[in-house]
């Protein structure tokens, strides 16, 4: 029996306007859980202060947030993490997003295949991209390509859109390019992207606001975004470094009066960026140049 208390949270949730997103939006992540069951030493999310875990919306509450977006003709929801598939609700979430609203899913796919397979058909994560709508991770550290790739075989093998990513880490590049190279012969799409941090004293990246990332003295600027970023409570964020930092929401996916707006906003951390924020790098249509913000000094 629903309490009379959830019925009618049901029923607000419902009426929930739309959210209309800005033309010029690129992305839209939507953070399940921060959560990982890995445990890499160069997480991009541990480039700063990671933020004390808040409560998870559970499968509904997402659901009535993520349907109420409308945004650019085929610009997907990005299903991340974390781990997004550790969320207890993620199959729910999966299958109940609206049929027009494309999915993408970035994963490190320790999940059980069969099951993941029963829940979701390969046409819900399937659209017409230059990449794979499931963008696996490879992290040489904590796995192993031979047992990743047949993993991946399965799904391909299954009609689901899958591709593996690897990050060219200083420490790891070379297994990684192994890795690459191993999978390309099996016909598994591998691609690589440039490691983001810093490793040894050495910040790496290609990055379009110089001193953005150095963690040194913080600077007042006006900053706008490109993307919606949700995090695991369904705060509505600037960026990636207030997300993971656990900074003041704009807002949240559930309030009835969230306007998305492309303005510049004030902002007194700059210095203390999260690199991929400012890096340069390819925009949904694989055109290389694009960055997430642009800030004014």
């Amino acid at each position: 029996m629903i309490s009379p208390i959830a019925e009618q949270r049901h029923i607000l949730t419902e009426q929930l306007p739309k959210i209309v997103l800005p033309d010029s939006y690129n992305y839209i992540a939507v953070f399940l859980t921060l959560e990982c069951n890995l445990g890499c030493s160069y997480c991009i999310n541990r480039f700063g202060e990671l933020a004390d875990p808040v409560k998870l919306l559970s499968g509904d509450e997402w659901l009535a947030g993520i349907n109420r977006l409308v945004s650019a003709e085929n610009l997907p929801l990005t299903l991340q993490g974390g781990e997004p598939t550790l969320h207890p609700d993620f199959y729910r979430v999966v299958n109940g997003i609206r049929s027009d609203l494309n999915i993408d899913l970035l994963t490190n796919l320790e999940v059980h295949p069969q099951r993941f397979m029963e829940k979701i058909s390969p046409e819900r994560l399937k659209r017409d991209a230059p990449y794979a709508s499931i963008r696996v991770s490879y992290h040489p550290e904590t796995m192993k390509i031979e047992a990743l790739a047949a993993r991946v075989l399965f799904f391909l093998d299954a009609g689901y859109s899958i591709g593996i990513w690897g990050v060219l880490h200083p420490i790891w590049a070379a297994e990684v390019l192994r890795a690459q190279r191993y999978c390309q012969e099996l016909g598994i799409d591998f691609r690589t992207k440039e490691f983001l941090g810093e490793h040894e004293g050495v910040m790496s990246g290609h990055y379009s606001y110089i001193d953005a990332c150095d963690r040194n003295v913080r600077k007042e600027v006006q900053c706008r975004t490109t993307e919606l970023l949700i995090g695991p409570g369904g705060g509505v964020y600037r960026c990636h470094s207030d997300l993971y930092e656990g900074r003041a929401a704009l807002g949240n996916i559930l309030d009835p009066d969230l306007v998305i707006s492309n303005d510049f906003r004030y902002c007194d951390c700059f210095g203390f960026c999260n690199p991929c924020d400012v890096k340069l790098k390819t925009d949904r249509f694989q055109i290389f140049g694009h960055t997430s913000v642009e800030i004014l000094f």
